[in-house]
């Protein structure tokens, strides 16, 4: 499996990371002698370490940053912390969600104790509605929506698009899986819809301005092809 390469410079890569790929192992994962990460994968195509800046579930496809040495990690997670990167995401959700929304809610941490305080701004781009049951209804409807989070708790688009009753197709954790079904049984479409599209920044140690893209995967394309969407990272 080829990792896409976006960008890379001496001090990060920037890469697009397919479905259902793990970062990297946890040192007690039960997986790690029978499926590669994303580390793994990256060390096997180009050679070298390399240090996530940032999390992506392994549900999630898209961009992500990864450091060439650990004394960098520290300077691109400020641009997170401190809320100077811009990181817009795209969706399919069940339902017609609404025109713009911001999602206000907090959400648990990774101790599943303690709630944080997390936002999300919403925007619809695309409705569709289909002439397929799914129970209860006669029909079924879906939105391509893109997310563009404000701060970066575990699983906070996934949560907060179950929140307003909007949830993820292909989320089998928050989802709905009458709706998850039918897309893999009409469609084939298996995978999460969410994607990490785009990440804008000014690079802490070039000063440059980058405006990065992660294409969609393919059966993102397959489906804006099938519901006549619109491709919004072309």
């Amino acid at each position: 499996m080829l990792i896409p390469i976006i960008y890379q410079d001496e001090f990060i890569i920037c890469v697009s990371k397919p479905n259902n790929i793990l970062v990297h192992h946890a040192h007690h994962s039960r997986n790690m002698a029978d499926e590669k990460s994303l580390l793994q994968l990256l060390d096997q195509q180009i050679g070298g370490k390399f240090y996530p800046i940032h999390r992506l579930d392994r549900k999630t496809s898209g961009i992500i940053l990864l450091a060439k040495e650990t004394e960098h990690v520290s300077k691109f997670q400020k641009l997170f912390t401190d809320n100077e990167i811009q990181k817009t995401y795209y969706g399919v959700v069940r339902g017609f969600s609404p025109e713009t929304k911001i999602i206000d809610s907090p959400v648990k941490g990774r101790d599943s104790k303690v709630y944080k305080d997390a936002l999300t701004k919403l925007k619809t781009l695309e409705q569709i509605l289909l002439d397929i049951p799914v129970k209860p209804y006669d029909t079924s409807r879906y939105s391509l929506v893109e997310l563009s989070p404000k701060t970066g708790r575990m699983h906070q688009l996934r949560v907060h698009a179950n929140k307003i009753s909007h949830p993820l197709i292909g989320d089998s954790k928050y989802g709905d899986k009458n709706h998850d079904a039918m897309f893999e049984e009409n469609f084939g479409w298996k995978n999460m819809f969410l994607h990490a599209g785009k990440l804008e920044f000014k690079h802490p140690f070039t000063s440059e301005k980058h405006a990065l893209k992660a294409p969609f995967p393919i059966d993102w394309i397959s489906l804006f092809k099938e519901f006549k969407w619109k491709n919004h990272l072309d």
